[in-house]
């Protein structure tokens, strides 16, 4: 009998051996593997941060940068099951995989435009339901870049009475104050999808108020265009005594033309679709044309423009493809109609090629 217990003491004692074995084993395998993922998050962090972040605000390509902001993001924030979020570069990866979307939602726009003028119900019925789709996707995202940079910066937008955020840089500036006009264009995409993110309103006249932290002119008059947009989407936010709106959103295109980032002149162009007034589009549409020629974009930030470009473009395209079917010609880009002006052209002579 004493040797049956013994032979079972020692079974169990080499049992619990093991599993004592495979507990050290799994303990140190679990050690060994969360500082890499540390270390891994916290380097592509710093890196999207100090480079990446730099790089893609230089790029002139659109497109390539939403790709960017779709492929990384998942990436990236992937590593915030361990370290701290990096809000500052994913509120920017948030915005441009939000143009992603939004560069989708442009083409089914364009695409029930076509339908409609060519009077085939159907098709535009389907394609103006897609683009709805689209663009309360394209809010939600932006909705989440909003968040993000207020978060990167310890900001609470509804706070009273307003505490700005330290912004240490000019790229703290200008990422900050992206994050405020993508919360506004949350807004304008929601409106476009029927309500259907159920973006919250009051986030506009927060934008309003926190736009008053960055400086105006130093950022090509983007902060007063935000307000100036606010002010007539909600009149009861306008301070007293202060200029017309539509004067304040010209201005504040000038300024972004001298400095290099028109950014400025695509809220002016979202305004004057908004609330109806083709003839401010038009006039939007000329100015940025013209300042093809002359202006000096400011380099470290020249997707911020590119990306302006791409919002007037579209809406020089919806107005030639509801009035004419088709979108804008690249000759008549700043023209609002086919016609050519022949006046003060220069003519070939034929008989210098004979």
């Amino acid at each position: 009998m004493m040797s049956v217990l013994v032979a079972h003491a020692g079974r169990l004692m080499a049992v619990r051996s093991k599993l004592v074995l495979l507990a050290a084993a799994a303990l140190f395998a679990g050690c060994s593997a969360n500082p890499i993922y540390k270390t891994t998050g916290a380097v592509l962090a710093g890196y999207s941060e100090g480079e990446a972040t730099p790089y893609v605000l230089q790029m002139s390509d659109p497109e390539m940068a939403c790709a960017l902001g779709e492929g990384i993001d998942p990436l990236l924030y992937s590593f915030s099951r361990i370290n701290d979020a990096p809000d500052t570069t994913g509120s920017l990866l948030m915005l441009l995989a939000a143009n992603c979307m939004e560069y989708k939602a442009w083409e089914a726009e364009l695409a029930y435009l076509r339908a409609n003028y060519e009077g085939n119900v159907p098709v535009a019925k389907d394609a103006r339901e897609r683009s709805k789709r689209l663009y309360a996707l394209t809010a939600e995202r932006r909705l989440l870049a909003f968040r993000r940079a207020m978060a990167a910066y310890d900001f609470d937008p509804s706070k009273e009475p307003l505490e700005c955020p330290f912004l240490f840089s000019e790229q703290d500036e200008i990422t900050f104050l992206l994050g405020l006009l993508t919360g506004m264009q949350a807004v304008v995409n929601d409106a476009n999808s029927g309500a259907r993110a159920g973006i919250p309103r009051n986030i506009a006249p927060q934008a309003e108020r926190a736009a008053t932290c960055v400086d105006n002119e130093k950022v090509g008059g983007l902060p007063n265009a935000v307000r100036a947009l606010v002010w007539l989407l909600l009149p009861d936010t306008r301070p007293e005594l202060s200029p017309d709106p539509w004067r304040v959103l010209e201005n504040s295109s000038a300024t972004g033309v001298k400095t290099g980032i028109r950014a400025s002149l695509a809220v002016e162009a979202v305004a004057a679709e908004t609330f109806g007034r083709p003839d401010v589009l038009a006039d939007v549409i000329r100015r940025f044309a013209e300042a093809e020629s002359t202006i000096d974009v400011w380099d470290e930030y020249r997707l911020v423009d590119t990306i302006a470009g791409h919002v007037i473009r579209f809406s020089s395209d919806k107005y030639w493809t509801a009035e004419y079917g088709y979108r804008t010609p690249q000759t008549f880009f700043g023209k609002m109609s086919p016609e050519r002006n022949t006046e003060n052209v220069e003519t070939m002579s034929l008989d210098d090629l004979l």
